[in-house]
């Protein structure tokens, strides 16, 4: 059985480079192999890992009916097909995006393939870390709706800690459903939480709340386009998450 970490956010507060970081840990921890998903249309992911996506799942989506069409096999077979092209494997993980649809149209076609591809991939991973995109729209759409542990990142603004609050509803209201929830506030001053995180905590019952200190280092490894492995093993955001996840994956 996976244990499938999401992480959910609004945009700039550094979501992704702590997806890497969880990707990363699980896989220093001996926690592999591990499935990294992109699902923001974005897809940074792969650079926060240093690995190149061939194809995304949005990418296939414009593609599907003609190709299945065109080699007479079903488009649940094709799906099958174009996961497996589209599935980057490395050292210790693998993984795979879901891009954007190229053409006209909407997403649900696409979440719907993801939704599906996150079922059937994840049971072959003992981990999965869910990259969702920025915003609210990632749990409106329901791409997943049962997660071991829910990430929610904020930054330590008070609009970063109401959309905290938000999110929370929403993930609800969803009925998105979750074993642990856990609060990161990232680039806070000196490693401490804002004065409303108690307020925050208490509203959403977070199990963890931790509070991430602005990083020069990882400052500048967003800077210069640096994948997360080149991070030192004694950065404070490293150890901070590396304890968290310790903790977690002891405990499962």
């Amino acid at each position: 059985m996976s244990l499938l970490f999401a992480l959910s956010g609004k945009g700039g507060v550094g979501k992704t480079t702590l997806a890497g970081f969880f990707v990363r840990i699980l896989v220093e921890l001996g926690k592999k192999p591990v499935l990294a998903i992109d699902a923001d249309p974005n897809s940074c992911l792969a650079d926060m890992l240093g690995v190149k996506v061939p194809f995304s799942i949005g990418t296939a989506r414009e593609t599907m009916r003609d190709d299945a069409d065109e080699q007479k096999i079903s488009k649940h077979e094709l799906l099958r097909m174009k996961i497996a092209q589209g599935l980057v494997e490395s050292n210790g993980f693998d993984m795979i995006s879901m891009g954007r649809p190229e053409g006209p149209g909407c997403y649900c076609y696409a979440n719907g393939v993801l939704k599906a591809a996150i079922g059937e991939l994840s049971r072959g991973y003992p981990y999965v870390v869910l990259d969702n995109e920025a915003g609210l729209e990632n749990l409106s759409r329901r791409i997943v709706q049962s997660v071991d542990a829910l990430v929610l990142v904020s930054d330590a603004s008070n609009a970063g800690m109401n959309t905290l609050e938000r999110l929370y509803s929403l993930a609800r209201e969803m009925g998105v459903k979750y074993r642990k929830l856990i609060i990161l506030v990232n680039r806070t001053r000196e490693g401490r939480l804002p004065e409303s995180a108690p307020r925050v905590q208490e509203y959403t019952g977070a199990y963890k709340m931790i509070a991430l200190p602005y990083d020069e280092e990882i400052a500048a490894l967003a800077e210069e386009s640096k994948p997360v492995w080149e991070v030192s093993g004694g950065n404070r955001i490293y150890i901070a998450i590396r304890e968290m996840l310790d903790e977690i994956t002891k405990a499962a």
